[in-house]
This record gives C-alpha cells, sequence and structure tokens, in this order.
C-alpha cells in the first residue's frame, strides 16, 4: 500500500475479488484467514458492502456477491461499446457488411454495438440488443471456441443460424480481463469471401487492445 491508497477500499474491493471467485460463498473466518485480518474488520467490511448490495449473506453465514454487482456491470457496455466504435466503423467500411461487438450475457450473446456501411446498397439489418444462444450464429459460436481453444483462436463462420439468406463472421476478443466476447460482419451472401475472415480477426484484436 501507498500512502495515496485506501486500505479500506482495497480490502474492500479483494473481499469481491475472493467471493467473486467462489460459487459457494466465504465465511467471516474464511475471509480473515484469506485477507490476513481479524474477524472484526471483516464484519465492518461485510456491513458496508450489503448496505450497497454487493455483497449478501445466506441463512448459514457465508457471504456471496450481491446482485448490486450485476447493476454496475450493465455500466460496463456503454464504455465497451464506445471503445470499440472506431473499429467496427472501419470494418463495416471496408468489408461493405454490418459489423457489430457481442458479449457474453448469461448463457446467451448480446449484441451491444452494430454498426452498418454507408456505402452500400443493402445490407443486412442487425440491432443492437439483439440476443440469440450461444451456439447459434457466428459471434456466439466464436466465444464458445475461444473457451475450448489450447492456441489462440481465428475466426468463425456461419450460414442460415439466425437470419435465412444471411453469413456470419465473427473472431473472439482475446486478452480482455473482466470481458468475454467477439467481432463479426453479417452479410446476404451464401457465402464469406476469403478476405473476410482475416479482416474480422485484425478487427477483434483492435477493439482488444482499445478496452486494454
Amino acid at each position: 500500500m501507498t500512502a495515496e491508497t485506501s486500505q479500506t477500499l482495497d480490502r474492500g474491493l479483494r473481499v469481491l475479488k475472493l467471493l467473486a471467485d467462489t460459487d459457494h460463498g466465504l465465511t467471516v473466518t474464511e475471509l480473515s484467514n484469506k485477507l490476513g485480518v481479524n474477524r472484526t474488520v471483516v464484519y465492518r467490511l461485510l456491513a458496508t458492502l450489503e448496505q450497497h448490495a454487493l455483497v449478501r449473506r445466506d441463512l448459514g453465514g457465508r457471504a456471496r456477491v450481491g446482485l448490486g454487482v450485476l447493476r454496475l456491470g450493465r455500466q460496463v457496455h456503454p464504455l465497451v461499446r464506445e471503445a470499440a466504435l472506431p473499429a467496427l466503423r472501419s470494418l463495416a467500411e471496408d468489408i461493405g457488411a454490418t459489423a457489430h461487438l457481442t458479449l457474453v450475457d448469461g448463457a446467451e450473446a448480446l449484441a451491444v454495438a452494430v454498426v452498418e456501411p454507408t456505402w452500400t446498397d443493402y445490407h443486412v439489418a442487425y440491432r443492437a440488443g439483439f440476443r440469440h444462444p450461444l451456439d447459434r450464429g457466428a459471434a456466439g459460436r466464436a466465444i464458445l471456441a475461444a473457451r475450448q481453444a489450447v492456441a489462440e483462436p481465428g475466426y468463425t463462420l456461419t450460414h442460415g443460424e439466425l437470419e435465412a439468406g444471411a453469413s456470419g463472421a465473427a473472431a473472439p476478443l482475446i486478452g480482455v480481463t473482466g470481458v468475454e466476447g467477439s467481432v463479426g460482419v453479417v452479410m446476404l451472401t451464401d457465402s464469406v469471401p476469403e478476405r473476410v475472415g482475416p479482416r474480422v480477426v485484425d478487427a477483434a484484436r483492435e477493439v482488444a487492445e482499445a478496452l486494454r
């Protein structure tokens, strides 16, 4: 700790991180041991975090992450969207197809940013807020591929899984702590042109760099 930091805030954040890393919660004693502080300090930290709904305690006294964390998480989407827009605009204009940034939301893929090309006669209408299962469509499949990959994954291609006659290409975001998602394009074509896949990978890399 330095003179410019708050020890109490640091401990509170460490509590949240510890609780986020467990599915079954932690007791006051377990938190005390992990933090290296006495139980009284832990009680005070938990009481403060509970007031803000960031922590809840079950009937057995185990502390868990509270629903207040979800409300904070929702505010991340606008920040991520803003950071991704330059790369998405470039991708949409270069390919002539609708570009999108998709993030994981529970068991679904959620489009949080969409950019349509300005020069094409027609393109696929794809709106921010669109949801679909992770195992359908290029955006979700790219995310699942990244979860299973041993080496850095490339791009994923699909056709007709979300909209008849539409093809998609997507690449996962790699190396962004706390963000799981993909960047992709959707176009009205039977097959994705060869250059689109590598271009989508480059765009995903640009977005990842902007978010680090």
